[in-house]
Protein backbone atom coordinates (compact mmCIF):
# COMPACT_ATOMS: atom_id res chain seq x y z
CA UNK A 1 0.00 0.00 0.00
CA UNK A 2 1.20 3.55 -0.64
CA UNK A 3 2.36 5.73 1.57
CA UNK A 4 0.30 8.89 2.49
CA UNK A 5 2.03 11.93 1.64
CA UNK A 6 1.50 14.59 4.30
CA UNK A 7 2.04 18.78 3.88
CA UNK A 8 2.10 21.45 6.02
CA UNK A 9 -0.21 24.44 5.83
CA UNK A 10 -0.10 27.82 7.75
CA UNK A 11 -3.71 28.64 9.48
CA UNK A 12 -3.31 32.51 8.62
CA UNK A 13 -2.51 32.25 4.89
CA UNK A 14 -2.70 29.36 3.81
CA UNK A 15 1.00 28.81 2.31
CA UNK A 16 2.06 25.05 2.23
CA UNK A 17 5.57 23.58 2.71
CA UNK A 18 6.78 20.05 2.19
CA UNK A 19 8.71 20.07 5.27
CA UNK A 20 7.40 21.59 8.99
CA UNK A 21 8.95 24.59 10.16
CA UNK A 22 8.64 27.12 12.87
CA UNK A 23 7.53 30.44 10.59
CA UNK A 24 5.35 31.12 7.73
CA UNK A 25 7.71 32.33 4.94
CA UNK A 26 4.47 33.95 3.36
CA UNK A 27 2.98 35.77 6.03
CA UNK A 28 5.67 35.27 9.02
CA UNK A 29 3.36 34.01 11.65
CA UNK A 30 5.03 31.74 14.02
CA UNK A 31 4.11 28.24 14.82
CA UNK A 32 1.00 27.86 12.63
CA UNK A 33 1.79 25.38 10.44
CA UNK A 34 -0.03 22.19 10.69
CA UNK A 35 -0.15 18.99 9.54
CA UNK A 36 -2.68 16.84 6.98
CA UNK A 37 -2.39 14.28 4.93
CA UNK A 38 -2.92 15.31 0.97
CA UNK A 39 -4.36 11.67 0.21
CA UNK A 40 -5.39 8.20 2.37
CA UNK A 41 -6.34 4.78 1.07
CA UNK A 42 -9.72 5.61 2.90
CA UNK A 43 -10.06 8.50 1.25
CA UNK A 44 -9.59 7.58 -2.22
CA UNK A 45 -11.84 4.59 -1.66
CA UNK A 46 -14.44 7.19 -0.95
CA UNK A 47 -14.41 9.35 -3.43
CA UNK A 48 -13.68 6.66 -6.13
CA UNK A 49 -16.80 4.96 -4.95
CA UNK A 50 -18.83 8.37 -5.20
CA UNK A 51 -17.33 10.16 -7.94
CA UNK A 52 -16.31 10.16 -11.32
CA UNK A 53 -13.14 8.80 -12.68
CA UNK A 54 -12.73 12.13 -14.42
CA UNK A 55 -12.10 13.85 -11.36
CA UNK A 56 -8.55 15.01 -12.21
CA UNK A 57 -8.20 19.27 -11.25
CA UNK A 58 -11.18 21.52 -9.25
CA UNK A 59 -12.15 22.85 -12.22
CA UNK A 60 -14.02 19.80 -14.01
CA UNK A 61 -12.83 17.45 -16.22
CA UNK A 62 -9.77 18.16 -18.01
CA UNK A 63 -9.64 18.73 -22.11
CA UNK A 64 -6.78 18.12 -24.57
CA UNK A 65 -5.50 21.03 -25.64
CA UNK A 66 -7.78 22.84 -28.18
CA UNK A 67 -7.81 26.63 -29.99
CA UNK A 68 -9.28 29.01 -28.30
CA UNK A 69 -11.64 29.84 -31.98
CA UNK A 70 -12.73 26.36 -31.61
CA UNK A 71 -14.17 26.57 -28.19
CA UNK A 72 -17.85 25.90 -28.15
CA UNK A 73 -19.69 29.57 -27.32
CA UNK A 74 -23.14 28.29 -26.52
CA UNK A 75 -24.82 30.63 -24.43
CA UNK A 76 -24.95 29.15 -20.92
CA UNK A 77 -28.73 28.91 -19.19
CA UNK A 78 -29.71 30.46 -16.69
CA UNK A 79 -32.55 29.77 -14.79
CA UNK A 80 -34.13 32.31 -11.64
CA UNK A 81 -33.61 32.18 -8.22
CA UNK A 82 -37.20 33.59 -7.43
CA UNK A 83 -36.00 36.89 -6.07
CA UNK A 84 -35.17 39.39 -8.74
CA UNK A 85 -32.50 40.93 -6.18
CA UNK A 86 -30.91 38.07 -5.88
CA UNK A 87 -31.04 37.53 -9.97
CA UNK A 88 -29.36 40.69 -10.35
CA UNK A 89 -26.54 40.68 -7.92
CA UNK A 90 -25.77 37.16 -9.81
CA UNK A 91 -25.88 38.43 -12.91
CA UNK A 92 -28.92 37.78 -14.04
CA UNK A 93 -29.88 34.10 -12.08
CA UNK A 94 -27.96 30.89 -11.61
CA UNK A 95 -25.84 28.87 -13.82
CA UNK A 96 -25.21 25.11 -14.16
CA UNK A 97 -22.01 24.22 -12.39
CA UNK A 98 -21.78 27.25 -11.29
CA UNK A 99 -20.25 27.74 -7.36
CA UNK A 100 -21.94 30.93 -5.01
CA UNK A 101 -20.63 32.04 -2.18
CA UNK A 102 -22.57 34.00 0.10
CA UNK A 103 -21.40 35.59 3.06
CA UNK A 104 -22.66 37.47 6.14
CA UNK A 105 -22.33 38.25 9.76
CA UNK A 106 -24.67 36.32 12.47
CA UNK A 107 -28.21 36.74 11.95
CA UNK A 108 -27.63 39.04 8.54
CA UNK A 109 -30.46 36.21 7.02
CA UNK A 110 -28.13 33.86 4.95
CA UNK A 111 -29.90 30.46 5.72
CA UNK A 112 -33.05 32.85 5.62
CA UNK A 113 -32.20 33.83 2.30
CA UNK A 114 -31.19 30.29 1.02
CA UNK A 115 -34.11 28.72 2.44
CA UNK A 116 -36.23 30.69 0.74
CA UNK A 117 -34.76 30.31 -2.69
CA UNK A 118 -34.41 26.53 -2.37
CA UNK A 119 -37.87 26.32 -1.35
CA UNK A 120 -39.13 28.25 -4.46
CA UNK A 121 -36.57 26.32 -6.83
CA UNK A 122 -37.58 22.45 -5.44
CA UNK A 123 -41.38 23.26 -6.91
CA UNK A 124 -39.88 23.49 -10.33
CA UNK A 125 -36.54 21.20 -10.31
CA UNK A 126 -34.28 18.51 -7.84
CA UNK A 127 -32.44 20.23 -4.93
CA UNK A 128 -31.07 19.54 -1.37
CA UNK A 129 -30.52 22.27 1.16
CA UNK A 130 -27.63 20.19 3.24
CA UNK A 131 -27.21 21.81 6.50
CA UNK A 132 -24.37 21.12 9.29
CA UNK A 133 -25.25 23.60 12.07
CA UNK A 134 -28.92 23.17 12.73
CA UNK A 135 -30.85 20.34 12.96
CA UNK A 136 -33.58 19.17 9.85
CA UNK A 137 -35.91 19.52 13.13
CA UNK A 138 -34.86 23.75 13.29
CA UNK A 139 -34.81 24.12 9.47
CA UNK A 140 -38.55 22.67 9.33
CA UNK A 141 -40.14 24.78 11.98
CA UNK A 142 -38.20 28.27 10.36
CA UNK A 143 -40.31 27.05 7.23
CA UNK A 144 -43.43 26.79 8.84
CA UNK A 145 -42.32 30.18 10.59
CA UNK A 146 -42.10 32.16 7.24
CA UNK A 147 -45.02 30.03 5.49
CA UNK A 148 -42.54 28.16 2.33
CA UNK A 149 -43.95 25.55 0.54
CA UNK A 150 -42.27 22.24 2.16
CA UNK A 151 -42.61 19.60 -0.54
CA UNK A 152 -40.01 18.62 -2.76
CA UNK A 153 -37.00 20.08 -0.80
CA UNK A 154 -34.49 17.25 -0.06
CA UNK A 155 -32.93 17.81 3.40
CA UNK A 156 -29.89 16.64 4.37
CA UNK A 157 -27.69 16.72 7.79
CA UNK A 158 -24.09 15.92 7.31
CA UNK A 159 -20.71 17.54 7.73
CA UNK A 160 -18.51 14.88 6.04
CA UNK A 161 -18.10 15.79 2.52
CA UNK A 162 -17.65 12.46 1.26
CA UNK A 163 -21.13 10.97 2.71
CA UNK A 164 -22.59 14.19 1.23
CA UNK A 165 -21.39 13.11 -2.70
CA UNK A 166 -22.60 9.96 -2.20
CA UNK A 167 -25.98 11.40 -1.07
CA UNK A 168 -26.12 13.59 -4.42
CA UNK A 169 -24.86 10.89 -6.69
CA UNK A 170 -27.96 9.42 -5.69
CA UNK A 171 -30.21 12.05 -5.63
CA UNK A 172 -28.61 13.91 -8.49
CA UNK A 173 -29.90 17.73 -7.43
CA UNK A 174 -29.63 20.57 -9.89
CA UNK A 175 -29.16 22.99 -7.40
CA UNK A 176 -27.70 22.02 -3.89
CA UNK A 177 -26.76 24.47 -0.45
CA UNK A 178 -23.94 24.10 1.61
CA UNK A 179 -24.42 25.55 5.41
CA UNK A 180 -21.69 26.17 5.99
CA UNK A 181 -18.18 25.05 4.31
CA UNK A 182 -17.00 26.32 8.15
CA UNK A 183 -18.05 22.83 9.72
CA UNK A 184 -17.31 20.75 6.95
CA UNK A 185 -14.78 17.92 6.79
CA UNK A 186 -12.95 15.76 4.87
CA UNK A 187 -11.54 12.47 6.64
CA UNK A 188 -7.81 12.31 5.11
CA UNK A 189 -7.22 15.81 6.86
CA UNK A 190 -6.62 15.49 10.12
CA UNK A 191 -6.98 19.50 11.81
CA UNK A 192 -10.38 20.28 12.61
CA UNK A 193 -13.51 21.44 10.80
CA UNK A 194 -13.10 25.50 9.95
CA UNK A 195 -9.51 25.21 9.43
CA UNK A 196 -7.55 26.48 6.69
CA UNK A 197 -7.37 22.93 5.33
CA UNK A 198 -10.08 21.69 6.03
CA UNK A 199 -12.26 24.56 3.91
CA UNK A 200 -9.76 24.37 1.26
CA UNK A 201 -9.77 20.92 0.99
CA UNK A 202 -13.63 20.57 1.27
CA UNK A 203 -14.52 23.67 -0.66
CA UNK A 204 -12.43 22.22 -3.70
CA UNK A 205 -13.56 18.68 -3.54
CA UNK A 206 -17.41 20.34 -3.69
CA UNK A 207 -16.42 22.34 -6.64
CA UNK A 208 -15.28 19.84 -8.65
CA UNK A 209 -18.43 17.95 -7.85
CA UNK A 210 -20.56 21.04 -9.26
CA UNK A 211 -18.45 21.44 -12.85
CA UNK A 212 -18.42 17.68 -13.47
CA UNK A 213 -22.46 17.44 -12.34
CA UNK A 214 -23.69 20.97 -13.84
CA UNK A 215 -25.40 21.09 -10.48
CA UNK A 216 -25.27 24.64 -8.96
CA UNK A 217 -23.80 24.83 -5.38
CA UNK A 218 -24.61 27.50 -3.03
CA UNK A 219 -21.80 27.75 -0.14
CA UNK A 220 -22.90 29.58 3.25
CA UNK A 221 -19.54 31.14 4.14
CA UNK A 222 -18.78 32.85 8.27
CA UNK A 223 -17.20 36.47 7.86
CA UNK A 224 -14.73 37.63 10.73
CA UNK A 225 -14.78 40.53 13.33
CA UNK A 226 -13.54 42.69 10.54
CA UNK A 227 -16.50 41.27 8.19
CA UNK A 228 -14.50 39.83 5.53
CA UNK A 229 -14.93 36.35 4.40
CA UNK A 230 -13.36 33.78 7.22
CA UNK A 231 -11.14 31.07 6.25
CA UNK A 232 -8.28 30.83 3.33
CA UNK A 233 -8.23 33.79 0.68
CA UNK A 234 -7.80 30.92 -2.51
CA UNK A 235 -11.82 29.55 -1.25
CA UNK A 236 -13.05 33.21 -2.95
CA UNK A 237 -10.88 32.34 -5.30
CA UNK A 238 -12.18 29.01 -6.24
CA UNK A 239 -15.80 29.62 -6.67
CA UNK A 240 -17.57 31.45 -9.26
CA UNK A 241 -19.29 34.40 -7.84
CA UNK A 242 -18.38 35.63 -3.97
CA UNK A 243 -21.78 37.67 -2.97
CA UNK A 244 -21.93 39.69 0.94
CA UNK A 245 -25.40 40.06 2.90
CA UNK A 246 -25.12 43.08 5.00
CA UNK A 247 -27.15 44.80 7.15
CA UNK A 248 -27.05 46.66 10.99
CA UNK A 249 -28.86 45.35 14.29
CA UNK A 250 -31.06 48.80 13.76
CA UNK A 251 -31.87 48.30 10.40
CA UNK A 252 -34.86 45.93 8.44
CA UNK A 253 -33.19 46.01 5.73
CA UNK A 254 -30.55 44.02 4.31
CA UNK A 255 -28.15 45.00 1.23
CA UNK A 256 -26.28 41.85 -0.89
CA UNK A 257 -23.54 43.09 -2.61
CA UNK A 258 -21.54 41.09 -5.06
CA UNK A 259 -17.68 41.05 -4.39
CA UNK A 260 -16.93 38.83 -7.50
CA UNK A 261 -18.36 37.10 -10.45
CA UNK A 262 -17.43 35.30 -13.30
CA UNK A 263 -20.94 35.48 -14.91
CA UNK A 264 -21.94 39.36 -14.47
CA UNK A 265 -21.05 42.38 -13.01
CA UNK A 266 -19.15 42.84 -9.79
CA UNK A 267 -20.44 45.81 -7.43
CA UNK A 268 -24.57 44.64 -7.82
CA UNK A 269 -26.22 45.14 -5.01
CA UNK A 270 -29.73 44.36 -4.10
CA UNK A 271 -32.02 45.14 -1.24
CA UNK A 272 -34.21 43.11 0.56
CA UNK A 273 -36.17 43.80 3.84
CA UNK A 274 -36.60 41.56 6.84
CA UNK A 275 -40.05 41.34 7.73
CA UNK A 276 -41.84 38.39 9.82
CA UNK A 277 -42.85 36.35 7.05
CA UNK A 278 -38.85 36.79 5.73
CA UNK A 279 -36.89 38.56 3.46
CA UNK A 280 -38.16 40.56 0.75
CA UNK A 281 -37.29 42.31 -1.89
CA UNK A 282 -36.88 46.15 -2.71
CA UNK A 283 -38.07 47.25 -5.71
CA UNK A 284 -37.40 50.71 -5.65
CA UNK A 285 -34.59 51.27 -3.39
CA UNK A 286 -33.84 54.84 -4.08
CA UNK A 287 -37.41 55.19 -1.88
CA UNK A 288 -36.02 53.94 1.45
CA UNK A 289 -32.72 55.85 1.17
CA UNK A 290 -34.57 59.13 0.50
CA UNK A 291 -36.94 59.01 3.44
CA UNK A 292 -35.46 62.07 4.55
CA UNK A 293 -36.99 64.47 7.52
CA UNK A 294 -39.61 67.20 6.69
CA UNK A 295 -37.90 69.81 8.56
CA UNK A 296 -34.46 70.87 6.04
CA UNK A 297 -31.03 70.72 8.21
CA UNK A 298 -27.83 72.08 7.06
CA UNK A 299 -25.16 69.13 6.11
CA UNK A 300 -28.07 67.21 4.19
CA UNK A 301 -28.07 66.13 0.22
CA UNK A 302 -28.81 63.78 -2.31
CA UNK A 303 -25.78 62.39 -4.51
CA UNK A 304 -26.64 59.51 -7.15
CA UNK A 305 -24.14 56.37 -7.22
CA UNK A 306 -23.84 53.48 -9.81
CA UNK A 307 -24.20 50.51 -7.78
CA UNK A 308 -23.35 47.51 -10.38
CA UNK A 309 -25.50 48.19 -13.31
CA UNK A 310 -28.42 50.83 -11.96
CA UNK A 311 -28.08 54.40 -9.94
CA UNK A 312 -29.08 54.76 -6.52
CA UNK A 313 -30.00 57.76 -4.77
CA UNK A 314 -28.33 57.99 -1.08
CA UNK A 315 -28.63 60.71 1.47
CA UNK A 316 -25.16 62.08 2.44
CA UNK A 317 -25.14 63.87 6.25
CA UNK A 318 -22.42 65.91 7.30
CA UNK A 319 -22.02 67.30 10.97
CA UNK A 320 -19.14 70.12 11.49
CA UNK A 321 -18.31 71.42 15.17
CA UNK A 322 -15.49 72.68 16.56
CA UNK A 323 -13.17 70.78 18.11
CA UNK A 324 -12.55 70.42 21.94
CA UNK A 325 -9.17 68.55 21.20
CA UNK A 326 -5.85 69.30 19.88
CA UNK A 327 -6.32 66.85 16.86
CA UNK A 328 -9.75 66.86 15.40
CA UNK A 329 -11.61 63.79 14.94
CA UNK A 330 -12.69 62.76 10.99
CA UNK A 331 -15.40 60.07 11.87
CA UNK A 332 -17.28 58.28 8.60
CA UNK A 333 -19.55 55.76 7.99
CA UNK A 334 -20.26 54.43 4.73
CA UNK A 335 -17.37 56.72 3.83
CA UNK A 336 -13.92 55.74 3.05
CA UNK A 337 -11.89 57.81 6.04
CA UNK A 338 -8.95 58.53 3.85
CA UNK A 339 -10.63 60.21 1.12
CA UNK A 340 -12.65 62.38 3.66
CA UNK A 341 -9.42 63.91 4.43
CA UNK A 342 -7.89 64.64 0.90
CA UNK A 343 -10.84 66.05 -0.09
CA UNK A 344 -11.01 68.90 3.13
CA UNK A 345 -7.35 69.52 2.10
CA UNK A 346 -8.67 70.04 -1.35
CA UNK A 347 -11.49 72.17 0.17
CA UNK A 348 -9.09 74.38 1.99
CA UNK A 349 -6.67 74.45 -0.89
CA UNK A 350 -8.98 75.62 -3.64
CA UNK A 351 -11.84 76.54 -1.93
CA UNK A 352 -10.56 78.61 0.88
CA UNK A 353 -12.29 76.84 3.63
CA UNK A 354 -10.20 75.79 6.79
CA UNK A 355 -11.74 72.73 9.06
CA UNK A 356 -7.91 71.95 10.92
CA UNK A 357 -9.97 73.01 14.27
CA UNK A 358 -13.08 71.66 13.40
CA UNK A 359 -14.67 67.79 13.93
CA UNK A 360 -16.11 66.44 10.81
CA UNK A 361 -18.40 63.68 10.03
CA UNK A 362 -19.61 62.52 7.64
CA UNK A 363 -22.84 59.56 7.03
CA UNK A 364 -24.44 57.57 4.00
CA UNK A 365 -27.62 57.53 5.17
CA UNK A 366 -29.14 53.27 4.82
CA UNK A 367 -26.11 51.74 5.25
CA UNK A 368 -24.73 52.47 2.27
CA UNK A 369 -21.22 51.56 1.43
CA UNK A 370 -19.55 54.11 -1.17
CA UNK A 371 -17.09 52.59 -2.60
CA UNK A 372 -16.60 54.98 -6.33
CA UNK A 373 -15.63 58.59 -6.52
CA UNK A 374 -19.23 60.01 -7.63
CA UNK A 375 -19.82 61.10 -4.41
CA UNK A 376 -16.63 63.43 -3.90
CA UNK A 377 -18.35 66.75 -4.86
CA UNK A 378 -21.29 65.83 -3.08
CA UNK A 379 -19.53 65.25 0.21
CA UNK A 380 -17.11 68.51 0.15
CA UNK A 381 -20.87 70.11 -0.28
CA UNK A 382 -22.38 68.70 2.76
CA UNK A 383 -19.53 69.56 4.57
CA UNK A 384 -19.44 73.45 3.20
CA UNK A 385 -23.69 73.28 4.21
CA UNK A 386 -22.88 72.19 7.78
CA UNK A 387 -19.95 74.29 8.24
CA UNK A 388 -21.65 77.37 6.97
CA UNK A 389 -25.31 76.29 8.83
CA UNK A 390 -26.60 76.68 5.09
CA UNK A 391 -29.90 74.59 4.60
CA UNK A 392 -29.60 73.42 0.68
CA UNK A 393 -32.04 72.54 -1.40
CA UNK A 394 -34.58 69.34 -1.01
CA UNK A 395 -34.83 69.22 -5.26
CA UNK A 396 -30.63 69.73 -5.21
CA UNK A 397 -28.48 66.30 -6.33
CA UNK A 398 -24.83 67.02 -6.88
CA UNK A 399 -22.40 64.29 -8.31
CA UNK A 400 -18.55 64.87 -9.61
CA UNK A 401 -14.99 63.54 -8.99
CA UNK A 402 -12.91 66.29 -7.28
CA UNK A 403 -8.99 66.10 -8.06
CA UNK A 404 -6.61 67.27 -6.01
CA UNK A 405 -5.64 70.21 -8.39
CA UNK A 406 -9.43 71.43 -7.86
CA UNK A 407 -10.74 69.99 -11.12
CA UNK A 408 -14.02 68.29 -11.53
CA UNK A 409 -13.75 65.39 -13.15
CA UNK A 410 -16.58 63.33 -14.87
CA UNK A 411 -18.15 60.35 -13.87
CA UNK A 412 -19.33 56.91 -15.45
CA UNK A 413 -22.99 57.48 -16.23
CA UNK A 414 -23.57 60.51 -15.76
CA UNK A 415 -26.65 61.39 -18.19
CA UNK A 416 -28.07 57.92 -16.54
CA UNK A 417 -27.93 59.29 -13.19
CA UNK A 418 -29.31 62.47 -14.10
CA UNK A 419 -32.15 61.42 -15.08
CA UNK A 420 -32.79 58.70 -12.42
CA UNK A 421 -32.86 62.03 -10.40
CA UNK A 422 -35.07 63.64 -12.50
CA UNK A 423 -37.47 60.23 -11.94
CA UNK A 424 -37.71 61.00 -8.21
CA UNK A 425 -38.28 64.77 -8.68
CA UNK A 426 -35.55 66.79 -8.32
CA UNK A 427 -35.75 69.78 -10.26
CA UNK A 428 -31.87 70.87 -10.17
CA UNK A 429 -28.63 69.11 -10.43
CA UNK A 430 -24.67 70.20 -10.22
CA UNK A 431 -22.57 67.64 -12.37
CA UNK A 432 -19.31 67.67 -14.01
CA UNK A 433 -19.47 70.01 -17.31
CA UNK A 434 -18.53 66.96 -19.29
CA UNK A 435 -21.50 64.87 -17.97
CA UNK A 436 -24.13 67.35 -19.04
CA UNK A 437 -26.98 65.82 -21.16
CA UNK A 438 -26.91 66.75 -24.75
CA UNK A 439 -30.38 67.67 -24.74
CA UNK A 440 -32.61 69.24 -22.16
CA UNK A 441 -34.22 67.26 -19.50
CA UNK A 442 -38.04 68.22 -19.13
CA UNK A 443 -38.25 70.02 -15.31
CA UNK A 444 -34.16 69.24 -14.40
CA UNK A 445 -31.55 72.29 -14.61
CA UNK A 446 -28.42 70.95 -14.99
CA UNK A 447 -25.33 72.83 -14.06
CA UNK A 448 -22.16 71.89 -15.77
CA UNK A 449 -18.80 73.09 -13.43
CA UNK A 450 -15.27 72.31 -13.94
CA UNK A 451 -13.60 74.25 -11.25
CA UNK A 452 -13.89 73.42 -7.16
CA UNK A 453 -14.96 77.27 -6.76
CA UNK A 454 -16.90 76.97 -9.73
CA UNK A 455 -18.95 74.08 -7.99
CA UNK A 456 -19.36 75.86 -4.97
CA UNK A 457 -20.59 79.10 -6.21
CA UNK A 458 -23.28 77.37 -8.32
CA UNK A 459 -24.64 75.27 -5.06
CA UNK A 460 -24.39 78.24 -2.08
CA UNK A 461 -24.83 81.02 -4.37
Amino acid sequence: MAKAKSAFVCNECGADYAKWQGQCQACGAWNSLQEFKVSSSKTSARVAATSDTRRQGYAGATTGIQDLSEVDLGDVPRFSSGASEFDRVLGGGLVPGGVVLIGGHPGAGKSTLLLQTMCWLAQQQSAMYVTGEESLQQVAMRAQRLGLPTKNLKMLSETNVESIMAVADQVKPKVMVIDSIQVMHLDGIESAPGSVSQVRESAAVLTRFAKQTQTTVLLVGHVTKDGTLAGPKVLEHMVDCSVLLEGSEDSRFRTLRGMKNRFGAINELGVFAMLENGLREVKNPSSIFLNRSKHPAAGSLVMVVWEGTRPLLVELQALVDDSAFGNPRRVTVGFDHNRLAMLLAVLHKHGGLLTSDQDVYLNVVGGVKVLETSADLAAIAAVVSSFRDQVLPHDLVVLGEVGLSGEIRPVPSGQERISEAAKHGFKRAVVPKSNCPKKPIEGMEVVGVERLSEALEAIFG
